[in-house]
């Protein structure tokens, strides 16, 4: 291996020091304590002065959020609008809400909010009677910050298991029920993880989950072997059966679910957010052996029905937009597949329902649904209302109706009733929203990045804008995991069209807009391809007219929220406000936290060796804080119960950016507490946070 030259890379003098703003303006940043910390890579010593922020138990760091809180606070509360913008966004969420319903048993569910409910109520009703409450989260705390997080019924519907957060974390808890009394059946289950619940029978269900670590945060610690285990009811915990995982199966991610004819059970297994192996059993016949479908982590593939002897499966061995094929139960390993559903030029998800299957395209980041028979014949390409999203075309094979939604950036959320023999839809539930699609334009764009990538755009705004320059403008991305960003209407984003604002979304490489290709185009070490196709998404804003930099707003989350950051840290002159929310920000330690050691196959890991090091180091949002920069108004968003990205992400980032800044601009870090990664955050801090990421955003624009 070739040496590497000894560098120090320094992010302020290893002093403690009062940080303040700049003469003239109104911030005075709290006192952050720098130590002496640092690691040696591959002969570059990396200064680590804010690693005492990791310590989420310590009274230190609760103290500097505490205090890093009260300067956000009394900041925000100086903005004259901000009263009338929180105003405004609870009058636009205050609509009756409702999900799609679904049959199980005798009932009918569905879930609603009466508009500022905390979270939403599981109703149900019997044929034509009249709706009852039947799970009410908002009485599960005072606070409204515990969730139900997921719920699963027996074949029956006679018995259901579901699972409840408390303030947002990923620890969860499982309880059951017996449906007609709604009395609870055994204990409760505890330290339940990145978990699916699935009934076998009227007996017990499957669930996964890691062993809660033995010292330190268990919002922070490390999760190495998750486990697939089978519960029993009405045993307790401790006696649950190990399924899969474990010592002599170490797995980072284990998941098992029971097919609809309870067959089979099926188990999926990972190392990472990409690739897994997969495994079926079948449940019919006594003591039967796991059979491996597949055994390498190198592809995806995922069980999507079974019918009598047949197992469908969705892979992209072999096809890197996706192909459905089947394998007969008895000899289910890659050489018997038979390809049903062949490759295409758009990326494939399929769904079963009422006996067929639904195959749904993403075309240039919009769908499209075509309905199959099991032989993998089209019937019918599904007729939808608009370019948009389309959402939930899965049910049980007895099922005569579906139900989907349907959305876009201009078109709120409108859940369709589908007859699956007819294949005639009509409009079940129209939402409520109090907005006018007709005084909007939603159009796609394509730019060219750095490197001559053509990148799709979504850009929306009221009709007739004016390209002058002068319109407040929020881009968003995400760039990571194979993840797509399609057309979603936000109930939020009003605020900003109302305004004569602009909301546009890059389709940026690292998501899965175009496949695994155009996956694999923003990973490890051609990471940096998605920072440019953001910055390039910036630049083609302010080339077309639609807005300038000093009305340019960048916003994104979790990984989105790395791309915020690097990007402001590599091109501080291209925007005039950052919201870098719950992200990924220092890549040399991402992997020592949770599951952080799983997303490796987006990022590659500091001690995958010295290229892959420096090359990280020399993105990491972290690590790059210039002294002596002056940076774009930031307000970093975070959630002391986040064990997904933990927090100490953003703490650290913000003590680096107040120490380094020396613009007029603020740098402020706003850290919710009893929430999370954002799952099951109740409607009102929902509405508490985007108040403030308005008024943040617009009393910048207005020359604050």
């Amino acid at each position: 291996m070739k040496s590497l030259q000894v560098l120090t890379i320094c992010l302020l003098p290893m002093t403690s020091i009062a940080q303040q703003a700049p003469a003239g303006a109104a911030i005075r940043y709290p006192e952050t304590r720098k130590s002496n910390q640092c690691d040696t890579l591959y002969g570059v010593v990396v200064e680590d002065p804010y690693r005492w922020l990791e310590d989420d138990l310590s009274a230190e760091t609760a103290d500097w959020v505490g205090r890093q809180n009260k300067v956000t606070n009394d900041y925000l509360a100086q903005i004259p609008y901000r009263n009338s913008i929180k105003e405004r966004l609870t009058r636009l969420w205050n609509y009756e809400k409702y999900s799609a319903p679904f049959v199980r048993g005798a009932y009918t569910y569905f879930y609603k909010n009466d508009g500022l409910q905390n979270q939403s109520v599981l109703y149900r009703q019997k044929e034509n009677g009249k709706p009852e409450v039947f799970l009410d989260p908002n009485q599960f705390s005072a606070s409204g910050t515990t969730s139900l997080a997921g719920i699963n019924f027996t074949e029956d519907g006679s018995l259901c298991a579901y699972q409840i957060s408390e303030g947002g974390s990923d620890w969860r808890k499982v309880l059951a029920m017996d449906v007609e009394s709604r009395k609870l059946i055994g204990d409760t289950l505890f330290d339940v993880k990145f978990s699916g619940l699935s009934w076998k029978g009227n007996e017990g269900f499957y669930y996964s989950s890691y062993d809660k670590p033995l010292a330190g945060s268990a919002l922070s610690a490390k999760t190495q072997q998750h486990k697939l285990y089978y519960h029993k009811l009405g045993s307790p915990q401790k006696s649950d059966q190990l399924v899969f995982g474990g010592d002599k199966q170490p797995r980072r991610y284990v998941g098992g679910f029971v097919t609809e004819d309870q067959q089979f059970l099926v188990v999926t297994a990972a190392n990472a957010t990409y690739g897994n192996e997969l495994y079926v059993q079948r449940l019919d016949r006594e003591g039967e052996p796991m059979m491996s479908i597949a055994d390498d982590m190198k592809h995806e593939h995922d069980v999507v029905h079974s019918e009598g002897e047949w197992i469908y499966i969705l892979t992209n061995l072999e096809a890197p937009n996706r192909r459905l094929v089947r394998a007969r139960a008895e000899s289910p390993n890659t050489d018997s597949w038979e390809t049903l559903i062949p490759e295409s030029q758009y990326p494939l998800s399929v769904s079963q329902a009422g006996g067929f299957l639904f195959c749904q395209y993403i075309r240039d980041a919009v769908s499209q649904v075509v309905q199959c028979d099991l032989e993998g014949n089209r019937i019918r390409e599904i007729e939808l209302p608009g370019i948009g999203t389309a959402s939930g075309f899965d049910g049980r094979r007895r099922d005569k109706t579906l139900y989907y939604s349907f959305t876009s950036y201009i078109f709120p959320p409108t859940i369709f009733q589908y007859a699956i023999n007819e294949g005639k839809s009509e409009v079940y539930k129209k939402s409520g929203v109090d907005f006018d699609p007709s005084l909007y334009e939603s159009h796609q764009v394509f730019y060219n990045s750095r490197d001559g990538t053509r990148v799709p755009m979504i850009i929306t705004h009221k009709k007739g804008l004016k390209r002058d320059g002068t319109n407040p403008t929020l881009l968003y991305g995400y760039g990571g995991f194979n993840i797509s960003l399609t057309p979603a209407f936000s109930t939020s984003n009003i605020i900003l069209l109302e305004k004569g604002g602009i909301y546009a979304v890059a389709n940026l490489r690292g998501g899965g807009e175009y496949g695994d290709a155009w996956h694999d185009a923003g990973t490890q070490m051609r990471k940096q391809n998605v920072f440019d196709d953001f910055i390039a998404a910036g630049e083609f804003l302010i080339k077309e007219g639609y807005t300038s930099s000093k009305k340019l707003a960048i916003a994104g989350g979790s990984n989105g929220g790395l791309l915020v950051g690097a990007c402001m840290t590599q091109r501080p002159d291209l925007f005039r406000v950052c919201f870098p929310a719950v992200g990924v920000l220092d890549m040399l330690r991402y992997h020592v936290f949770t599951a952080g050691a799983g997303w490796a196959y987006d990022y590659g890991k500091a001690d995958d060796g010295p290229d892959m090091f420096r090359y990280l180091l020399g993105y990491s949002p972290v690590h790059n804080v210039r002294k002596g920069t002056a940076y774009p108004a930031t307000m970093i968003m975070t959630a002391d119960h986040d064990d997904r990205v933990v927090p100490a992400h953003s703490f650290k980032f913000a003590a680096a950016l107040q120490a380094g800044h020396t613009g007029p601009d603020p740098i402020l870090i706003r850290i919710e507490t009893k929430a999370g990664h954002g799952a099951g955050k109740p409607t009102s801090m929902i509405i508490d946070e985007q108040t403030d990421k308005w008024s943040f955003m617009f009393y910048q624009m207005d020359g604050k």
